[in-house]
């Protein structure tokens, strides 16, 4: 039988191809010590598991839910937004919630590219903005993150003939895999270059918390865009509020966005079970004092597990943000980051992420995930030692 062509461009996918590397190594016998993707390892705050369990007893919370019946839930998220970051949001027009902020990066394509447009992305950049804009049929110019320029894309650089045809640009800060922090500064520069070129901006969203060391707080794009103009911003419960596992995001931004999100939504889906969304209005709405105790608890792990690669000569960056550290690889390996991190997993067990699974300029760099204790690190490291000092690679 014949597939869509467009399954060509999806082949490839990091945390997939690591997934086939992890099954390898465990049936051959080693115990995995998964470094490799950013879900978190911390439990739900109790109070936001004690909402959706009184929710599971209400049966008015079994069928499906429409977008009319979020009401409550978007009320929520519009006070959030405007308590934190000083802009009104309106939530019955500017608020869309999302199973997970995935679902949103991945699907806004469909509604803003026509076959053969460009999007412009961030190269490193994370898997779904690309999958988004493959699927739409849309063609994608790589924006080089480099250590020189604080892994900020110079837009100075983008081809006249690419921005003729070009319709989005993409952002992530704070950035996954890099870690670094973008400055109101420069997302004021985007907008601007937005306007002059009639972008739609997209920012990705989901470390708005994980910030470290009296950093400031990373900005919102909609305080570089305050009247919504072209812009629109994804959160995420996975991080802050420790809730992969239970698909719940949202969008905010310009009116006309989020209605055209909302029409391919509304053919995909209808929304995640009610009961979810009830433990995220608790998430929001009560103390934070549980995101602040998840920030210090990957804080430690952050200096633990940049400690333990100072003692075995591997000397990195101290992340100031994210819950990652990008490191850079040691030589022979800086130009096979894919056959270190699958030879490091089939050896030791230790799974950890290609920087080339995040685009051509990731090539050189591995992305370690800190969802383990600080001692689990320091002993992923000491075998990541024993493995680069071995003769029989």
């Amino acid at each position: 039988m014949r597939l869509a062509r467009r399954l060509d461009s999806l082949r490839s996918n990091v945390f997939a191809d690591m997934d086939r590397a992890k099954a390898l190594s465990k049936a051959a016998g080693n115990p995995i010590l998964d470094l490799s993707l950013g879900s978190s390892d911390l439990p739900v705050a109790a109070p936001v598991i004690e909402a959706i369990e009184r929710s599971l007893h209400d049966p008015t919370t079994h069928g499906y839910l429409l977008h009319r019946e979020t009401g409550e839930f978007r009320q929520a998220v519009a006070r959030w937004y405007g308590d934190r970051y000083g802009v009104p949001v309106d939530p019955e027009t500017e608020v869309l919630p999302l199973i997970g902020s995935q679902e949103g990066t991945a699907h806004l394509p469909l509604a803003l590219l026509d076959p053969g447009d460009f999007a412009l992305l961030l190269d490193p950049g994370y898997p779904s903005h690309i999958g988004g804009v493959a699927l739409a049929g849309g063609q994608m110019y790589s924006m080089p993150l480099l250590a020189e320029n604080d892994f900020l894309p110079v837009l100075e650089d983008i081809p006249a003939a690419v921005l003729a045809g070009s319709r989005m640009m993409v952002l992530s800060y704070p950035h996954n895999p890099t870690t670094a922090i973008a400055p109101l500064e420069f997302f004021q520069k985007a907008v601007n270059f937005c306007r002059e070129y009639n972008l739609v901006l997209v920012h990705d969203f989901p470390y708005h918390d994980f910030y470290f060391d009296g950093t400031p707080a990373p900005p919102s794009i909609l305080q570089a865009d305050r009247e919504k103009e072209r812009s629109i911003e994804f959160f995420t419960f996975s991080k802050s509020y420790n809730m992969g596992g239970f698909r719940v995001g949202f969008a905010i931004g310009n009116a006309k966005l989020i209605t055209a999100l909302r029409q391919i939504k509304a053919m995909v889906d209808f929304n995640q079970y009610r009961g979810i969304l009830n433990g995220a209005i608790v998430a929001l709405t009560g103390n934070q004092d549980s995101v602040r105790e998840t920030v210090e608890t990957f804080r430690k792990r952050r200096d633990a597990f940049v400690a333990a690669l100072d003692r075995i000569g591997w000397h990195v960056p101290r992340p100031k943000a994210t819950m990652y550290v990008w490191a850079r690889l040691p030589e022979p390996w800086r130009r096979d980051s894919a056959g270190f991190c699958t030879r490091l997993v089939a050896k030791t067990g230790i799974a950890v992420s290609p920087g080339a699974g995040f685009g051509k300029c990731g090539e050189g760099y591995v992305r370690f995930a800190l969802v383990h204790d600080p001692d689990v690190l320091e002993t992923a490291v000491e075998r990541i030692a024993e493995f680069l000092h071995a003769t029989d690679l």
